[in-house]
């Protein structure tokens, strides 16, 4: 799933190519991904990106007129890549209309710009798998996004004292807190593992129970972490980016090779539709955290 990071650079690198070019046209392929029906989709033809940027990990695509005869001031393209959504970037975009339920990636396709002989610039948003939670919604201000309404503060904004506030107010799990949009946005699955790995916290930890020098350590590996992992991937083209994000992380998705911090063996404990990892001896003290999956078997 991309996080604070990957979308931060997504939409770095789509300004830097959107930015002041009229949008010629939006091709649908996935009707279940549009989440709202006013404006339709066809108001974004022949208005201007004005900017490109993010509010948690939800791209937001301004857009302004592209004419004097257009009402809206500000329409916004909002996209929610959820946890197998991509974007595409092409300098030749096909301009064959996209087929609407067909077997293709694809979901939105975006024609920007002056067109060419082969197409034009512009971006495909794809989501790969079965499970389709891709979103996008074309909105006149971002808070009609119910999501976006009820998200908690951009995890980069915070000062300590107010990230203090927040872990006080909760006994959940860290590892919940970390990754609860309306509790903090901007931090998913990978970038918490990572977290808690630099704090030598348990991702089983309660919040509230932290102390202030626990708390002190995990802000600052939050900012760190997410701080660095930002400029490892800035200037790095979309396609780069999956990658990129994979060399970065020392305990996600590294079940079983060696901590690089103490070479411990990497853990998992996994849940139905997702799963985490940690070093025992970094963050449990030595202990190996129960297992559902495994729980379920040996019963």
């Amino acid at each position: 799933m991309p996080e604070l990071p990957e979308v931060a650079a997504i939409a770095d690198f789509v300004d830097g190519r959107a930015a002041g070019l009229p949008i010629r046209r939006v091709d649908i392929a996935s009707l279940s991904v549009l989440k709202t029906a006013d404006p339709p989709y066809t108001a974004l033809t022949g208005r201007i990106v004005d900017s490109v940027g993010r509010v948690g990990k939800y791209l937001i695509i301004r857009t302004i007129p592209g004419s004097e005869t257009d009402p809206e001031p500000v329409i916004n393209l909002v996209i929610h890549l959820s946890r197998a959504g991509w974007l595409r970037w092409s300098e030749d975009l096909s301009p064959k209309p996209l087929r609407p339920g067909g077997k293709s990636p694809i979901a939105l396709r975006v024609h920007c710009g002056i067109p060419s002989a082969t197409g034009g610039e512009g971006f495909d948003v794809t989501e790969a798998g079965t499970q389709k939670r891709l979103a996008v919604w074309i909105v006149r201000d971002i808070t009609e996004v119910e999501r976006i309404a009820t998200l908690g503060p951009d995890v980069l904004a915070l000062d300590r004292d107010e990230f203090a506030d927040i872990l006080a107010g909760t006994g959940a799990r860290i590892k919940n807190v970390l990754t609860d949009q309306r509790v903090l946005a901007g931090i998913g699955n990978a970038y918490s593992d990572e977290i808690l790995h630099t704090a030598k916290l348990s991702p089983f930890a309660t919040a509230k129970t932290l102390t202030g020098e626990q708390i002190d350590t995990l802000y600052e590996a939050m900012r760190d972490v997410l701080t660095d992992a930002i400029g490892r991937l800035e200037g790095q083209g979309v396609a780069k980016l999956k990658s990129e994000k994979r060399t970065g992380l020392k305990v996600h998705a590294r079940t079983g090779l060696p901590c690089p911090v103490c070479g411990d063996t990497i853990r998992e404990v996994a849940f139905s539709d997702r799963s985490f990892q940690y070093c025992p001896t970094c963050q449990t003290g030595g202990k190996v955290l129960a297992d559902r999956r495994m729980s379920r078997l040996l019963k």
